[in-house]
């Protein structure tokens, strides 16, 4: 095992080297558009619908123009092979036009490397990749996520924790990174994108190891947090070479003694007083920030406390590298400016740095990053009322399947989806909800400079 453990680490550390290289794939992927459907194919990662519904918010806030619908097929404890024995009915069955792929941490049953587990992952995933061709998808595959040693060394001992009796390999963080590895190589042959997870996980992980040595985004050692799955999730978008990076720009310049918006920008009513002291205009986004609640849950969760997203948030920067809100309004007189939108005070202001730029996302208080939360928050609730147990009774599905015993199954399974279909209407209820809260409105801004 010595011997193997080299080669895993120089290609973990490779996986590695490559995410803080380069963080955008060249082929863009997942520019989801209205009337599509997304699946998103693996684990009990994906059951936990955290990453997922991330993305969800990001595509509900960016692209609120367009009706996207999204399927959650995570299932706890799947392999591969698991995810092909419920794929027709999981994925196939919602016509879906991208199916995303996360699996791999199961696959390698955190044992020392075995040619025979590899070689089985190996043909599972070949396969998934091939249905999903078969049924005019893209595809999207996921390397497998971070096993965290060190958090599962500090957990081992304490009574609660619930994989403290859990035999794994010493070097199965560096085995997942072998998989990625393989999966990566895989996938380009394919012509299918991928997506580096091992990598943003570890380096974040050890980068803020540095000076706090017990840092974790995954506190069971296996799962993400809701932090991690943040991270998760940005990473994912980063790398899709996302259409909208900017959720608005706002520039007003000066034009002799006009005052003048951008052109196309959704800027009207623009106004200002004859001593500039005080400046107005109505400004209609075509988008909302991206934001994620504070708690990850109205309920525990199976998978523990964890750290909250805005953790995640940042530290990948997001709100900077994915959702920028830039107002920018060149040529006032001096002086120090509040800025209100619809009478909620954002902040005070030089001349200089509104001059520059002010990145609105940094202020949670505008009635913009409100009403994003509002959306948040009714899909953290559709997720928690209806996505994990609908991903619960598919649990049961397999658990079903495994006993092979075919009276059995044929008396239960049409109760199980039965079930299923009713949290689905359910959970679509909901989503009507937020595709109607989701809708930017037009903002009223006010500029007035106050005293020193």
């Amino acid at each position: 095992m010595k011997s193997l453990l080299i080669p895993l680490l120089s290609l973990a550390l490779g996986v590695g080297i490559a995410a803080a290289e380069t963080l955008v794939s060249p082929k863009p992927f997942l520019q989801v558009q209205d009337g599509e459907t997304v699946v998103f194919l693996g684990d009990s990662i994906t059951h936990q619908s955290l990453y997922t519904q991330y993305l969800e918010d990001f595509y509900y806030t960016r692209f609120p123009e367009r009706r996207i619908q999204f399927h959650n097929a995570g299932v706890g404890g799947d392999k591969a092979a698991d995810a092909l024995a419920r794929f027709d009915d999981d994925v196939a069955a919602f016509n879906p036009d991208h199916v995303t792929i996360l699996l791999g941490m199961n696959d390698g049953q955190y044992e020392p490397f075995s040619k025979d587990t590899l070689e089985t992952y190996q043909r599972g995933m070949e396969e998934i990749l091939t249905r999903i061709d078969a049924i005019g998808a893209e595809a999207i595959a996921f390397s497998p996520t971070m096993y965290d040693h060190h958090q599962f060394a500090l957990r081992k001992n304490d009574e609660t924790f619930r994989f403290r009796d859990r035999p794994s390999d010493p070097g199965y963080n560096s085995l997942l990174a072998y998989y990625a590895s393989w999966l990566r190589q895989t996938a380009y042959g394919h012509d299918v994108a991928f997506v580096n997870l091992w990598g943003p996980l570890n380096d974040i992980t050890f980068a803020m190891r540095s000076s706090q040595p017990n840092f974790s985004v995954i506190e069971d050692a296996i799962h993400p947090g809701a932090a991690g799955h943040f991270i998760m999730a940005s990473s994912i978008i980063a790398q899709s070479n996302p259409e909208r990076r900017t959720v608005s720009n706002i520039i007003i310049v000066r034009d002799g003694d006009q005052w003048v918006a951008g052109r196309k920008q959704g800027v009207t009513e623009l106004r200002a007083n004859e001593d500039e002291s005080e400046m107005s205009f109505t400004f209609l986004a075509s988008a909302l920030p991206w934001v994620v609640p504070e708690s990850t849950s109205k309920y525990d969760l199976k998978w523990g406390p964890s750290a909250p997203a805005s953790l995640g948030y940042a530290l990948t920067k997001a709100g900077h590298k994915l959702s920028r809100e830039l107002l920018r309004v060149d040529g006032l007189p001096a002086g120090n400016y509040e800025l209100c939108i619809d009478e909620i005070v954002v902040g005070t202001f030089s001349e200089r740095q509104l001059g520059a730029k002010v990145e609105l996302q940094n202020f949670p208080q505008t009635p913009q990053s409100q009403q994003a939360l509002e959306v948040a928050l009714l899909n953290q609730q559709k997720n928690d009322e209806f996505i994990r147990p609908l991903r619960d009774a598919w649990s049961k599905v397999k658990s079903l399947r495994r006993k092979n015993d075919s009276e059995l199954f044929e008396k239960n399974y049409p109760i199980l989806m039965a079930k299923i279909d009713t949290l689905n209407e359910q959970a679509k209820a909901l989503e009507n909800e937020i595709y109607r809260i989701n809708q930017p409105v037009p903002r009223q801004y006010l500029l007035k400079r106050v005293s020193d």
